[in-house]
């Protein structure tokens, strides 16, 4: 897939806490807030407000939601990107996890996009997460969302955390919204990576228009997602975190699920659009078909016709970190992210050259 960015140039300081930048052609592109980061849409605005958080210790979520935020606004998204931030309210924290940068944004949601782990927003904060939910926003979840809050028992929202005992909602938020809540790592965690292939069916869902084979070096998980549920595609182990690898054929009988979709109606009538992932570490987002896959949804999620072949191409200067719990990218604010920004010219923890012992 042909990469295609512009150029991003400061052009004014707004106030001291924001700053605005702009294409070359003087279109504004992107407005970096202290705490968060806003992605305005390129050319003809479809109307839709997406709201990405990053917030997860071990994937990188901080660098691969603004990049997303980025390629989504091509398409005609406002994306609004909100992170964990340290107590000075500026330095992004992913080991932060009461908080989240700006959670106002939620309250003209119309997609929720997640890649979060073990979060435990303060109540307001929740409550907002709910009332966007309860209005029947659509939902996006990577990786680690499957088990996105962990909550104490007597708190207000414990039946949001991953390991909720029910008698409602049992497994949290992951399982009784997106499908599925933690299970295990069916792959070998950071030794064996994942092939992914479509589901036998589904290879003509919009949501796969234009996907071919995807490759990522994050592990399959374990998953049995929720019925009703339309699993898209499904993960295969391989040997190696290198995308020769061969694939592990006693790990596939049968493949684990790694994409699907489905509809949760909250009591109010409300239904949200889910698609969930167990993809998606940072580096997962290098693979050109897993990027294509999540614009689809994107719009598909959204009641939009997807694009015949939609633009997933990567923005310049987007170099993701290897997944490694607490190896983040220390001293950055939201603005350091933004594609070939302060963040992606540190040195980024390198992907390893392992090879499981026999």
């Amino acid at each position: 897939m042909k990469t295609h960015t512009l150029p991003v140039i400061a052009v004014a300081i707004l106030s001291s806490i924001c700053l605005m930048f702009t294409d070359t052609q003087g279109a504004e592109k992107v407005t970096s807030y202290s705490d968060h980061l806003v992605f305005h849409p390129q050319g003809k605005s479809n109307g839709k407000h997406i709201v990405l958080i990053a917030g997860d210790e071990e994937y990188r979520s901080e660098e691969a939601m603004p990049m997303m935020g980025e390629i989504l606004a091509r398409h005609g998204f406002k994306c609004t990107v909100l992170f964990s931030l340290a107590d000075d309210g500026k330095t992004v924290d992913p080991n932060k996890q009461t908080s989240l940068s700006n959670p106002a944004a939620l309250d003209s949601a119309d997609m929720i996009f997640l890649n979060i782990r073990f979060r435990n927003w303060a109540d307001e904060t929740m409550a907002k997460f709910q009332a966007a939910m309860e209005r029947g926003a659509a939902v996006m979840a990577l990786r680690t969302t499957t088990h996105a809050f962990k909550i104490p028992n007597n708190a207000k929202y414990a039946r949001y955390s991953f390991n909720h005992k029910g008698p409602d909602w049992k497994g949290g938020f992951g399982r009784e919204v997106l499908g599925e809540t933690w299970v295990n790592h069916h792959g070998h965690h950071a030794y064996e990576g994942c092939r992914a292939r479509a589901e036998a069916g589904q290879e003509s869902h919009p949501i796969m228009k234009g996907v071919g084979e995807i490759f990522v070096t994050s592990d399959v998980y374990g998953a049995q997602p929720k019925e009703p549920s339309t699993i898209l595609v499904r993960g295969y182990v391989t040997e190696t975190l290198k995308s020769d690898s061969k694939d592990i054929d006693a790990k596939n009988n049968p493949a684990q699920p790694v994409v699907w979709t489905r509809e949760f109606t909250w009591p109010n009538g409300k239904t949200s659009k889910v698609l969930t992932s167990t993809m998606g570490a940072g580096i997962d987002l290098l693979d050109d078909n897993l990027r294509l896959l999540l614009v689809n949804a994107a719009y598909e999620r959204l009641g939009l016709p997807v694009p015949d072949k939609a633009d997933a191409s990567l923005p310049a200067g987007y170099k993701p970190s290897f997944y490694k719990v607490g190896k983040y990218r220390q001293g950055c604010t939201p603005q350091d992210f933004i594609s070939g920004a302060k963040a992606h010219q540190m040195t980024a923890y390198p992907l390893p050259n392992r090879v499981k012992k026999k």
